[in-house]
């Protein structure tokens, strides 16, 4: 069986892997995550998913798994805050409301892409008050995570409902990869 890799220093995406069964090494990939000006936000966390997984140095015939999850809010891509007061702003435009989670991924091998895809979630925001948003971010959850909230962490109590895979949210969407993951030949060990 091909060792994996995952393309990604998300500490989220490593648990979800690890709870899924499967041993992985971890890589970072350094990829540019800024938007192209006009792309869909769907074919963005494709093409960044991809280009993670393209980015690792591998010295056999490896799998890497690269993935990319962002917020849509009325059309607009919500990536990650780059402060707290950006991420308190963040939480209040989504607050109240329901958003779209997009999390895209690709799988190569040999510096090809054998498979990619995307999975959306809707998730719908309880209210909240500026208080609130600012004591959160000044926690510091929510400043590397897209949207400015973590769904597996205090960031869950603003979460009124999901509608959807909610590893997606969190940034895998384990039933899709899994099944592709498979395909590509890796299999969770336990």
């Amino acid at each position: 069986m091909p060792n994996l890799i995952l393309a990604s220093s998300s500490p989220r995406r490593s648990l979800l892997l690890s709870v899924a069964g499967f041993e992985f090494s971890v890589q970072t990939s350094g990829v540019d995550e800024r938007v192209v000006t006009g792309e869909d936000p769907d074919r963005m966390v494709v093409r960044l998913a991809g280009q993670k997984a393209l980015a690792a140095e591998t010295e056999d015939s490896s799998v890497v798994l690269g993935a990319d999850t962002t917020v849509v809010l009325d059309g607009e891509i919500l990536g990650k805050p780059r402060n707290e007061t950006e991420a308190a702003d963040m939480l209040l435009s989504i607050a109240g409301r329901t958003h779209l989670v997009l999390t895209g991924w690709a799988i190569a091998r040999d510096g090809t892409i054998i498979e990619d895809g995307f999975d959306s979630s809707l998730v719908s925001m309880h209210p909240v008050t500026r208080g609130e948003a600012d004591a959160y971010a000044e926690s510091g959850e929510p400043l590397d995570k897209a949207g400015a909230y973590a769904l597996q962490g205090d960031g869950a109590r603003f979460v009124s409902g999901v509608a959807g895979s909610r590893s997606n949210v969190i940034g895998l969407p384990l039933q899709p990869i899994v099944a592709a993951l498979r395909r590509a030949g890796i299999e969770p060990t336990r």
